[in-house]
């Protein structure tokens, strides 16, 4: 199994990031996890827009889901006119990107499912943790081949975080902040300190610091996680993150 960082910027976009998004894939197929900010353009640099099994989004900020609007509307106006693309997503939090076309433009672009505790896209098996955040956010995990990657989307501090990523073989999670979450946030985001110790208490192989504050030092996040965490420790907003292959398969 192989992610490909699209994006890791955390609320809006850099002239040099994008925001949150990942791709996932394995045996053939590809899904994308969130596809906020920027990301679609980075997603057709790896693949063609028809080659996109399904998406999963964690939540309805757009950070995380704005960059599915262009993506329906390539799949949509495209002359392979590919099949409609599963779209698994808490209830409701796609209403304001789908309202952005007229009615019925997308319609023939995609099938939207009810996020459930379970599910499974061709090879990967998805299972999901409810994380504390503004809205409605679910922490995915997703296995193939063997391998697991959890991700936290956005939350604040939880032990169904360590739950989520136990024995995973790569956890995936947001830190907006180095060491000190701002007082307003404490109960919907997180630190790079605070992943570091969600890191050690699920004994994952591996952390990838993502949502970073747009301008955040990664040597300093890095360093926040490596106090409780003793593993491996990327930033995804780095080259050297762009692409963690797990295993053998690709």
């Amino acid at each position: 199994m192989r992610l490909t960082v699209l994006g890791a910027s955390g609320a809006f976009p850099t002239a040099e990031h994008a925001c949150s998004g990942f791709l996932l894939s394995y045996g053939g197929r590809n899904v994308v996890v969130d596809l906020g900010y920027g990301t679609f353009q980075r997603l057709l640099q790896h693949v063609p827009v028809e080659s996109v099994d399904a998406v999963v989004i964690t939540h309805r900020h757009p950070d995380h889901c704005a960059d599915l609007n262009p993506l329906l509307r390539a799949r949509a106006m495209s002359p392979q006119r590919p099949s409609r693309l599963d779209i698994h997503a808490p209830a409701g939090a796609l209403d304001a990107v789908l309202a952005l076309d007229r009615s019925g433009m997308l319609d023939d672009a995609y099938r939207l499912h009810e996020m459930g505790d379970r599910f499974e896209i061709g090879p990967f098996d998805v299972a999901i943790r409810w994380l504390p955040h503004w809205v409605p956010n679910p922490g995915v995990r997703i296995s193939a081949g063997g391998h697991t990657v959890a991700y936290t989307g956005d939350t604040g501090p939880s032990p169904l975080i360590a739950e989520l990523a136990r024995d995973a073989d790569l956890l995936v999670a947001e830190a907006s902040f180095a060491y000190l979450v701002p007082d307003e946030a404490a109960e919907f985001a997180s630190s790079a300190l605070q992943a570091g110790q969600d890191a050690a208490r699920a004994g994952v192989g591996k952390l990838l610091l993502t949502h970073l504050w747009p301008g955040s030092d990664p040597a300093t996040f890095a360093a926040a996680a490596r106090e409780n965490f003793s593993g491996e420790i990327g930033v995804a907003t780095e080259p050297s993150a762009a692409v963690v292959t797990l295993g053998a398969h690709e």
